[in-house]
């Protein structure tokens, strides 16, 4: 122990770089949370030793290189899955994407190096807790947001226990993320007092936290077919394969038992059809149903059956003309249909927080003459929906609705003036490789969590899943499948104070660290 402190004081910011690794390294699919912990604890120790707030904010950033590196590896995969630019690129986008988001934890090791001058090592990690929460919040939304992997997803436990994430209703995740510094920073206080007993006291306790089970939810009445299709990203856009992926969705969709409503769910790009009306024919002339939206419907409402209604992932236009007497499409929506057993669309929803580089080109002016372009297929940008919406859809209950990525982006999840019954995620995660599946699944639970509410997530090649309202994965189905899962939607919880209270819950965690902070603080100068 003595040599390691003794060459990590004297390599701070290789031993930076190293602690970033292993808080990854907590995160799944590996899961290895005493890790994660433990590389935390090691930042929390190289910030109380730097020299200086400077030296503290240049710690805080090369831990947030390595640590964004790691977790985002995911993103090198989706550039392997398109033709417009060298799949080596994804190797170099993701460090660079790293170097902004570090940014976040270096901000927040300078201000809490900043605030305390002579701190002692559990005031400085209330301080800097305070601070953590509030990068975390940052990076959220600043530039659009890039939410995905908060701190607090190390707390997650496995697929049948949530964890020490279960305090995320009275929390939120970024509040939750200041619980991990705290912990971290007790570990290490326990430590180099050696204060042996109550470190094995308190390992003990999170590990039972970790892996404390949960009462089953109880299943509502609405009955639910959820279909992974298993359909993989190099045959995603190939025109000549769509028969064949309608045929597998169909056969995996057809009903097997009575019931009085069935709720059947298709993931994100499942429908290469058109299913709006109203669009100029050359837009439906690809299509597999004869050119004819509505005969696209009416095909999908005779696989689902009677007293059943679909929510598919589908791409809606906007039309206007550029040119007097020639409409044509000026966007396109990365949207939810619900079609009933008619064919008839009852409810859509538009995606809001679009993927830049992927469903759009920011600054395409600039970066399109360099050879740059998005990773999704096509020449349309994706325009932004509204926002979270409840779409009530009668008898099937009332759905609120995230697209993909929307998932990861805590307290912006659910319409809080309309709660929905259950929250439906359709999602394409095959272009997110190894990593970014178990990533996504694990954030969608922790949504589930926060705001009591089962999310339903089905999708193209896996993880898909149903999360009951205690963030448990009742069923799932594993990368690269074709299944279907037939259950019952669970019964959703009453409002958490976090979806009371949104972020000004997190606010409340983040003054309370910073009030204790400064209570101590005068306390110990008096």
């Amino acid at each position: 122990m003595e040599r390691i402190v003794r060459i990590s004081s004297e390599h701070p910011r290789w031993t930076a770089l190293l602690c970033g690794v292993l808080a990854a390294l907590g995160y799944p699919p590996l899961g290895l949370w005493p890790v994660g912990i433990a590389g935390v604890a090691g930042l929390v120790w190289l910030l109380l030793g730097a020299q200086g707030w400077r030296e503290a904010t240049m710690r805080g950033w090369l831990f947030g290189v390595a640590h964004f590196s790691l977790t985002n590896n995911w993103i090198a995969t989706a550039f392997t899955h398109q033709a417009e630019m060298p799949a080596a690129l994804g190797w170099v986008a993701v460090p660079l994407l790293s170097l902004y988001l570090a940014i976040y934890p270096a901000l927040a090791a300078g201000v809490a190096k900043a605030l305390a001058r002579r701190p002692g090592a559990l005031p400085f990690t209330l301080l800097l807790a305070a601070a953590w929460i509030l990068g975390e919040w940052l990076r959220s939304w600043v530039f659009s947001g890039y939410a995905w992997g908060p701190l607090s997803l190390m707390l997650l436990g496995p697929y049948e226990r949530p964890g020490i994430a279960l305090l995320l209703p009275y929390t939120g995740t970024y509040a939750l993320s200041g619980l991990v510094i705290l912990l971290a920073g007790l570990a290490l206080w326990l430590v180099a007092t050696r204060k042996w007993l109550p470190l094995g006291g308190a390992a003990l306790a999170a590990v039972l936290a970790m892996y404390l089970p949960q009462p089953a939810a109880r299943p509502g009445p609405l009955a639910l077919t959820l279909v992974q299709p298993d359909l993989r990203q190099e045959e995603m856009n190939d025109a000549s394969k769509y028969e064949e992926q309608f045929l597998r969705l169909a056969r995996l969709s057809r009903p097997e038992r009575s019931f009085a409503q069935r709720l059947v769910l298709w993931p994100e790009s499942a429908v290469p059809d058109y299913l709006e009306p109203g669009y100029p024919q050359r837009y439906y002339d690809r299509m597999t149903a004869g050119g004819d939206p509505l005969l696209s419907r009416r095909r999908i409402a005779r696989v689902i059956g009677p007293d059943s209604l679909l929510l598919t992932g589908a791409v809606d236009l906007e039309i206007g003309e550029e040119q007097p007497g020639y409409p044509r499409a000026l966007g396109a929506y990365n949207s939810i249909t619900a079609i009933d057993e008619e064919g008839a669309i009852v409810g859509s929803y538009a995606k809001a927080h679009l993927v830049p580089g992927g469903e759009y080109l920011p600054m395409r002016g600039l970066l399109e003459p360099l050879g740059l372009t998005r990773l999704v297929a096509g020449t349309l940008d994706f325009i932004p929906g509204p926002g979270a919406q409840t779409v009530d859809l009668g008898a099937w209950g009332e759905a609120g609705m995230q697209i993909c990525y929307e998932i990861v982006f805590s307290g912006e999840t659910v319409d809080p003036a309309n709660r929905p019954d259950y929250i439906f995620n359709p999602s394409n995660d095959g272009w997110f490789g190894f990593w970014g599946p178990p990533q996504h699944l694990a954030q969608a639970r922790m949504r589930a969590i926060e705001e009591g509410l089962p999310v339903l997530r089905s999708t193209t090649t896996g993880i898909s899943a149903v999360i009951d309202a205690r963030g448990v994965v009742r069923s799932h189905i594993g990368m690269n499948r074709a299944d279907r899962i037939d259950t019952q939607v669970p019964q959703a919880l009453s409002a958490t104070p976090f979806a009371r209270l949104d972020h000004w819950l997190t606010a409340i965690w983040a003054l309370g660290f910073f009030l204790i902070w400064l209570v101590a603080t005068r306390r110990r100068r008096g």
